[in-house]
């Protein structure tokens, strides 16, 4: 069973900083990708950041340059370093597994149960 938790999520002011965490099973065969989303209130979900088992990444233009992505392997654990953080930055994150270094929700096939990132102005 695969599973996928997260944590870090909080309210900061605009321009804190917050840390993501996310756990997952060891091993999810051909889904090796690891990646935040997020999903405002009203809107879609979309992609933030994934990075490939190798340390390859993509990032959101929205978010490049002020939150950074990484993996620790042999910890099965996935982060996300968010600074300079905006009211629009304001949604729920969830972690993901997927098959593709990309930001289309649709190469998710793992999803986690959501952490909420809240930044007030």
């Amino acid at each position: 069973q695969v599973q996928i938790t997260e944590s870090g999520g909080g309210s900061v002011q605009a321009g804190g900083s917050l840390r993501l965490t996310c756990v997952t099973t060891s091993y999810i065969h051909g889904n090796s990708y690891r990646g935040w989303f997020r999903q405002a209130p009203g809107k879609g979900r979309e992609g933030v950041a994934v990075i490939a088992f190798g340390g390859q990444t993509t990032y959101a233009d929205s978010i490049e340059g002020r939150f950074t992505i990484s993996r620790d392997n042999a910890k099965n654990t996935l982060y996300l370093e968010m600074n300079d953080l905006r009211p629009e930055d304001t949604a729920m994150y969830y972690c993901a597994a997927g098959r593709a270094l990309s930001l289309m929700p649709s190469y998710v096939s793992y999803w986690g149960q959501g952490t909420q990132v809240t930044v007030s102005s």
